[in-house]
């Protein structure tokens, strides 16, 4: 599979800092920063915001391969990082890392989850622990997802990263055999202490209402008044 690819056209930039920045965005530009082991320094250029959205509008998103020209120069570049207004939203500054065709690149790719586990059919529950893998391919193989069938997994079962197959040309560097996803068992339902009481308290009451009935029938006999005396 191959990543997909979009150009994007940039402008030297020169001088840093806030006021800069502010000139930029006067011209619709915000700056940006090229890095790589390969490049001397990194290189400082100015890039229209709307543009990058434009230029990772696709399946791959963050992962598409961006042909970033230069003046007479073309960067091959990932999209790293970006920086946004907390109020606006809108894109203040832009990161890119240089690739190169042979040369592996570390990157993020969407983990789904596919299938039906034969667990969740016992009233188990699918938990997915993972969202994303951190993969290792060269930039051509990038995928655009990752998709693992869960139709195996029982109650009790775990899904490890050491379990899967990856696509080829794409790896995991880890020592740990962490957890990607997991149908745990139903909750059984405990009788709490108000539920116990209930039955308790049913029984208790006629038993009550017996001896309420009794001392209202006492009291009442308390209360009436004396015959008087017959006379002769």
């Amino acid at each position: 599979m191959s990543v997909d690819k979009s150009s994007l056209e940039a402008k030297a930039r020169e001088g840093s800092g806030k006021g800069a920045a502010r000139k930029l965005r006067a011209q619709g530009l915000v700056p940006a920063v090229v890095y790589g082991k390969h490049l001397e320094k990194p290189v400082h250029v100015a890039v229209n915001p709307k543009a990058v959205k434009q230029a990772i509008n696709t399946p791959h998103k963050f992962n598409t391969l961006i042909q970033l020209k230069l003046d007479s120069a073309t960067h091959q570049v990932l999209l790293k990082d970006y920086q946004t207004d907390p109020l606006s939203r809108e894109i203040l500054h832009v990161d890119f890392i240089d690739v190169r065709d042979n040369e592996q690149v570390k990157v993020n790719v969407p983990l789904v989850l596919v299938g039906k586990a034969v667990g969740t059919a016992d009233g188990g529950l699918l938990t997915q622990a993972r969202r994303e893998l951190e993969v290792w391919a060269l930039p051509q193989a990038i995928p655009e997802k990752i998709e693992v069938d869960v139709t195996p997994l029982k109650i009790a079962q775990a899904l490890h990263i050491n379990d899967i197959k990856l696509p080829q040309g794409v790896s995991v560097k880890t020592n740990v055999n962490y957890t990607l996803a997991v149908v745990s068992a139903p909750e059984r339902e405990e009788a709490g202490p108000a539920a116990a009481a209930a039955p308790a308290a049913a029984a208790a009451a006629p038993a009550a209402g017996a001896k309420a009935g009794d001392a209202k029938a006492g009291d009442a006999k308390a209360a009436a008044p004396a015959k008087a005396p017959a006379k002769k």
